[in-house]
């Protein structure tokens, strides 16, 4: 999981808000559509350099869904609410599921603000540790170990499909590394953790990174 630094909502998206009056109100479920809903999601895809808030695999408008963090039926007050809205892949489809899903679509209604791990949390990153086969673990920290191994499983991180993937772009990445000096090790980590000239993340970044980290710099 990435931490996901929260921008200022999109102009078209607080004017429309803003149009509130005795005889209307902004809805999600009945007016939130074209052209300010489209407006939103790009923006979360943008400052998430289009990567999954969840499991960090790559994403579009159109293979992702804009996420209530909290979710709606708890919290209707944030329904509209942008630092509440985050965006996450599909997962394969709803109903019925053609395989197990996966992050925002298995959470469905699903928060404890106690035991799920938000990427909202610059910290977030610390309740998980990676392997190089692609599985994600929970962290050796003590007070971290019970929300990493709920939010793990409340979000599916662990599916075969997943860890697949992660191994994929894990090998891709050592294929050479022990071509490189510490130093070109530092500088790779430091590239996975931001931004391309396309304004994107690598997929599974933050399990690269954690790797190099953890495995290569220490040797």
């Amino acid at each position: 999981m990435k931490y996901i630094k929260k921008g200022e909502e999109p102009e078209k998206f607080s004017a429309w808000k803003a149009l509130v009056n005795d005889d209307w109100q902004p809805s999600w479920d009945n007016n939130f559509q074209s052209p300010e809903k489209p407006i939103v999601h790009d923006g979360l895809l943008k400052e998430q350099g289009y990567i999954c808030c969840y499991c960090g695999m790559r994403i579009t408008r159109a293979t992702s869904h804009i996420e209530h963090f909290k979710p709606r039926s708890k919290y209707p007050h944030l329904a509209l609410e942008y630092t509440n809205l985050i965006a996450s892949c599909q997962g394969e489809s709803e109903e019925p599921p053609p395989v197990p899903v996966h992050c925002g679509h298995q959470k469905k209604y699903w928060y404890d603000e106690t035991l799920m791990v938000s990427p909202l949390e610059m910290n977030c990153a610390d309740f998980f540790k990676y392997s190089a086969s692609g599985e994600i673990l929970i962290t050796d920290e003590l007070d971290k170990k019970e929300a990493a191994k709920v939010t793990i499983e409340k979000l599916a991180l662990n599916l075969s499909k997943l860890q697949n993937m992660r191994k994929s772009a894990i090998e891709a990445v050592l294929l050479d590394i022990d071509e490189l000096t510490e130093l070109e090790i530092q500088q790779l980590v430091q590239g996975y953790e931001q931004i391309d000239s396309s304004g994107q993340y690598t997929p599974f970044c933050a399990a690269i990174a954690y790797l190099l980290q953890n495995y290569f710099l220490v040797l």
